[in-house]
């Protein structure tokens, strides 16, 4: 059963800073980089779905368990994180640490997801599905990190670091999905787009707490019917098809912001004409973005 606590430590990620020993032009926010990273790994798994050992429901558990486990290590340097998972004996120590911090919270979820969650981190073994969560995670951070290079060009590190990205995409470019995006302008402006969900505040006009984006928003609703379709013991298209819909259901706020239910509903026609607005310039300007991959599901 999903419980308040869980809810709130989701949440908690709206407020950790990313990129926080750097000159940031804008924030930059653990839960907007899992939302943009999980688009990115929707992107990537379409091109994996003729895969026999692809599967969408591996890709959206294990984006979950590495949000969770983000929410107790993302003050962890990523050269130190990552030296850590060099070590099999220091990483499982690590994980091990992690559960017992999210046991409390977890564990209402019933023990098939936390014995999941659990060997999600002890078999370090690589897989189809663990690499597209790899790869979308080394295409948001580099998104970021575009965006923090031009505050910071003669910045300590910043040249190492885009090196070392360059080396990780080198090590994902046999994934079908990565190669299209680094080479299709219209794919990558559509994960710009999707990316640039994480400046626009909702109900900007109030004081909210946490203050949440779009797209952060976004990935909290995704994980939200996720859980409650394994509450009412979904089948796994339904599974999958709740977590993406709940992923993407805001994505038309690209071009209209995100307009409050109190202005929408101010007059009869004006939801209305928002609507058939959304429509058109969703056809226009986003969806000749995206290529025909694989089969509708």
């Amino acid at each position: 059963m999903l419980r308040k606590s869980l809810l709130l430590r989701i949440f908690d990620a709206a407020n950790m800073q990313r990129w926080n020993d750097k000159i940031r032009p804008v924030d930059l926010r653990e839960l907007d980089k899992q939302a943009h990273k999980m688009i990115i790994a929707y992107i990537l798994g379409k091109y994996e779905q003729g895969n026999k050992a692809f599967s969408w429901i591996d890709v959206i558990e294990g984006g979950i368990f590495e949000f969770l486990q983000r929410l107790v290590i993302t003050d962890l340097k990523p050269q130190i994180f990552y030296k850590i998972k060099e070590d099999p004996s220091q990483y499982k120590k690590l994980n091990e640490w992690v559960h017992q911090q999210l046991k409390p919270v977890i564990s209402p979820l019933g023990e098939d997801f936390g014995r999941r969650f659990k060997h999600y981190f002890s078999d370090t073994r690589e897989n189809v599905n663990k690499r597209v969560l790899a790869a979308a995670h080394f295409y948001a951070t580099k998104w970021e990190f575009d965006i923090i290079e031009r505050a910071n060009p003669k910045g300590y590190d910043i040249a190492e670091i885009g090196r070392d990205l360059e080396r990780r995409q080198e090590r994902y470019l046999d994934l079908k999905g990565l190669q299209e995006l680094v080479l299709h302008v219209n794919l990558q402006n559509f994960v710009s787009l999707c990316g640039q969900l994480r400046f626009q505040v909702r109900w900007s006009h109030l004081h909210m707490v946490p203050r949440t984006s779009v797209l952060g928003h976004m990935m909290i609703v995704a994980i939200l019917c996720y859980l409650f379709s394994l509450e009412i013991s979904a089948c796994n298209n339904r599974c999958i098809n709740n977590f993406f819909t709940g992923l993407f259901h805001d994505l038309p706020e690209i071009l209209t912001r995100d307009i409050i239910s109190p202005v929408k509903k101010s007059f009869k026609e004006f939801e209305r004409m928002i609507k058939i607005y959304e429509k058109q310039q969703m056809k226009k300007e986003v969806y000749n973005l995206i290529p025909k991959i694989g089969t509708r599901r």
